[in-house]
């Protein structure tokens, strides 16, 4: 009986990162679609802040707190913390900024926003991910 629950735990986490994954490529997705329906290539500006967002928690994420999520920590959480944030604003604030210079229209706005949600929430699916113990899915 203790295999079964085993093997549930291992179906679970695979499970996890696939729609993981399939997250991610659904971001992916709306930002490459974002540029290419409208054929203007400067909501791919976004694309340098997505790949400095992760850059901080995979450089900082073994420093000695226990979460990114709790207040206390050392300097390198600190700066983890303030580096994803730059990231994050920086990801909002691009395409804000290039549709209040008529830049882009409506549509790639509301994708590259939509594409900003979607990564934001596989993020934040892996830090919870990363803090759960493998025999503790329910």
């Amino acid at each position: 009986m203790a295999g079964f629950s085993r093997r549930l735990a291992a179906c679970l986490h695979t499970g996890q990162l696939a729609l993981l994954a399939i997250l991610v490529s659904g971001g992916i997705v709306l930002q490459i679609l974002a540029c290419a329906l409208y054929n203007n290539w400067w909501p791919m500006l976004t694309a340098l802040m997505y790949i400095m967002l992760p850059m901080p928690l995979l450089f900082f994420m073994g420093s000695n707190s226990n979460s990114l999520m709790s207040s206390e920590g050392d300097g390198w959480a600190n700066l983890t913390k303030f580096l994803t944030g730059f990231s994050v604003i920086g990801s909002i604030a691009i395409p804000a900024i290039l549709k209040h210079a008529n830049l882009i229209g409506w549509g790639a706005l509301v994708m590259e926003l939509s594409s900003f949600a979607i990564f934001g929430i596989a993020i934040v699916w892996l830090l919870a991910m990363n803090n759960q113990d493998e025999y503790n899915f329910f």
